[in-house]
Parts: C-alpha cells; structure tokens; sequence
C-alpha cells in the first residue's frame, strides 16, 4: 500500500481498498478456514474408520486362531463392507480366500483375489499375495499356463523365494521336473539370502525328491526288459495240481 501524507488519506485509501478487494479477501479466509476445518474432519474421520477396521480384524483373527471359519468369514466380509478403501479389507479379502480354498471353492477364492488386486497398490504386499495366491487356485482349477504366466510377470517383491517356490510346484504337477528342480534351487538361493521366507525344510524335501527321482529315470532304459512268462510259476503250478 502507498504511503500517505495524512492520516485522512490512510483511511480513505483502506476504504477504498476493501471496496476493491475486502469482499474476495473475506471470502478467501472463510474457504481456507472451511478447508481447515474440512481437512481435520477428514483426518478424524479416516482415523475413526481406521480404528474400527483395526478393531474388526483383530476380532477376525482370534477366530481364525480358535477355528472358527464361519465367524471370521462374517466378519471379515464386514470388513469389506464398511472399511472397503482400507488395507484390512484386502488383508480380509485373502482370508476370506484362503477359507474358499479349504472348502474347494476355487470360483470364491479367485473372485476374491481379484477383488483384492483390482484395489490394492501396485507393488504393495497385498497385491504381491494375491498374485501368488491366484496363481496357485488358477493352476488348481486347471489353468497351469496363466498361473506361470502371473508368477512370471509379476514382481514378487518381498516374496521371490515363495513365488520360485510356487513355480516349482505348478511345473511338477505338469511333469516338467527339471525346470521344477531349477525353480526349487532358486527358491533356496533366495531364501537364503533372505529375499522371503519359505518352509526351508519342506522345500529340500523336495529337491532331494527330484535329485532321486533323475537317476532312476535316466537308468530305466538300460534295465533289461522283464521276459515274458511263456509258463505259470512253479509254485502256482503245484497248486493247481492240488
């Protein structure tokens, strides 16, 4: 503002100041105060949601730890019902997956990863379960191909060893052993660099399987053929002539 002589001048150029700009300043001080107010309503609001969710899901994983399945599936669709912007209803959403794999409900089980995936950030742990997850009900369900195709396009993050793992397990039920035995090995060497945890024991369980199983398979075509029996064993024969 311009300096004035007089006082006089001073208030009258104020007057004439807020005739200009007093109407657009008022109103710029009661959104940024609405904004304020809004923005800590939202916080209180998000915070409440957050507390609740929390809350809920605890409750659900008591009843998972007591076997309680039908219980915790109520809650956990709950969960997704009144907290579905929240991580705890995707965590619930791969409970409530897990549950339809135990009963062989593998339509439910994708239905729900999916819908997990379809909210969860890429990159995030959530959405990294549900990959490895649906590709093991997909590859249940008899879709071996799109399961390896998930596990191989998606960054597995936190889970290396277990997607490896998991690989390992789909080319075995194909009857590609050694690109199974390779999946299981790189699953070790992750593991044990601390890239996921897997169950160590069960998975050199199944690579000491396939060391085994190779020996005899490339040692079969050198066996000799069994004859055929051109005649009944002795002992048969003798009680047939009883």
């Amino acid at each position: 503002m311009e300096q004035y002589r007089t006082e006089e001048e001073q208030v009258e150029a104020l007057k004439r100041w807020w005739d200009e700009n007093g109407r657009s300043t008022m109103v710029a001080i009661i959104v940024a105060l609405g904004l304020g107010f809004g923005w800590q309503g939202w916080q209180k609001y998000q915070q409440d949601e957050l507390e609740g969710a929390s809350t809920s899901y605890q409750s659900m994983l008591q009843m998972l730890s007591e076997q309680d399945d039908e219980g915790a599936a109520a809650v956990a669709v709950d969960i997704k019902q009144n907290y579905s912007r929240s991580t705890y209803a995707q965590f619930s959403a791969l409970h409530l997956a897990r549950i339809a794999v135990n009963e062989g409900d593998l339509a439910t089980a994708e239905s729900e990863l999916r819908w997990v995936l379809g909210r969860a950030d890429k990159g995030s742990d959530s959405a990294q379960l549900a990959q490895l997850r649906l590709a093991r009900v997909l590859a249940s369900g008899d879709d071996a191909q799109q399961a390896l195709t998930i596990l191989d396009s998606t960054d597995p993050g936190a889970y290396a060893s277990a997607y490896q793992v998991a690989r390992g397990d789909i080319l075995l039920s194909q009857g590609r052993s050694d690109e199974a035995r390779q999946a299981y090995s790189s699953a070790l060497m992750l593991a044990s660099r601390g890239e996921g945890q897997v169950n160590m024991a069960m998975l050199q369980q199944k690579l000491q399987s396939l060391s085994q199983r190779a020996p005899r398979e490339l040692a079969a075509p050198l066996e000799p053929s069994v004859p055929a029996l051109t005649e009944a064993p002795a002992d048969t024969a003798d009680s047939e002539k009883e």
